[in-house]
């Protein structure tokens, strides 16, 4: 899974430690996201989304397709 969380938080001009505080969690948390070292619970993907403004799936893109029958 690929996400955007690094250019959403470019765009803002916010270093990882404050997209860190804005969400109540480590710099390093938000580093292993951005690495894609860490997917984040479904709570802390949902307060990114609604932080930055925009649907989880324009943070992360999932390529993944489930096999016809």
């Amino acid at each position: 899974m690929e996400n955007r969380l690094k250019d959403l938080r470019m765009q803002r001009e916010w270093s990882q430690g404050e997209l860190a505080r804005r969400l109540g969690v480590s710099r390093q948390t938000i580093n292993a996201v951005e690495t894609d070292k860490y997917d984040p619970s479904l709570p802390l993907a949902l307060h990114m989304a609604k932080l930055f403004g925009v649907p989880v799936d324009e943070i992360f893109i999932d390529y993944w397709q489930p096999e016809e029958d």
